[in-house]
């Protein structure tokens, strides 16, 4: 009886909160877009600025990764992003490294270099100097290239260095776990 209860108070609030449930057994963010990837026999490579590889590292904790996951470029840089991700340094000096042109830029660099069906990039100011009024300290932009075309987020995270590192790599795991949810649904229509 007290189970038929908790399933029953599990699927209401499941229902209610849709989408923002990634999990009901536990599984990190990184575990559940693994899962998927490896469903849908997709390949994920990275293009990381603001999160200097934490993004890379969260998606290779999950054992049996390599299965999925083909690479990330590391391009701290504005010189390492023209040269290792193929974004031009006219738009980086336009639009500044922390823009969504340049996180748009990155992503279909990352795609384009590393084959992979789909690439993640962020670009973005984790403090705590380097902001100013127009791109304060907790401005990232998170980039998410497919077969689809690239989809650019702006977000502003709030908390010290290592916070706004952290939230970033969520919400950029949490772009491709829609997108793959998404992907998997029409997958199942046809």
């Amino acid at each position: 009886e007290n189970e038929r209860i908790f399933n029953k108070i599990k699927n209401k609030i499941i229902n209610l909160l849709g989408d923002k449930v990634f999990s009901t057994e536990g599984e990190k963010l990184e575990e559940v877009i693994g899962h998927e990837l490896s469903a849908l026999g997709q390949t994920l490579a990275c293009a990381e600025s603001c999160t200097g590889g934490l993004l890379a590292d969260r998606i290779t904790a999950v054992p049996g990764s390599s299965n999925y996951f083909l690479a990330s470029l590391v391009t701290y840089s504005n010189k390492a992003k023209t040269k290792f991700l193929g974004v031009p340094a006219r738009l980086i000096r336009e639009k500044g490294a922390v823009s969504r042109e340049v996180a748009e830029s990155m992503a279909a660099g990352a795609r384009k270099k590393t084959g992979a069906n789909l690439a993640l990039a962020t670009t973005g100011i984790a403090g705590p100097g380097g902001g100013s009024a127009r791109k304060p300290v907790g401005l990232v932009y998170i980039g998410l290239a497919s077969p689809d075309g690239i989809t650019v987020n702006d977000n502003y995270f709030q908390g010290g260095r290592g916070q706004i590192k952290y939230q970033t790599t969520q919400q950029a795991l949490d772009m491709l776990r829609l997108k793959s949810k998404n992907k998997k649904k029409s997958t199942k229509k046809d």
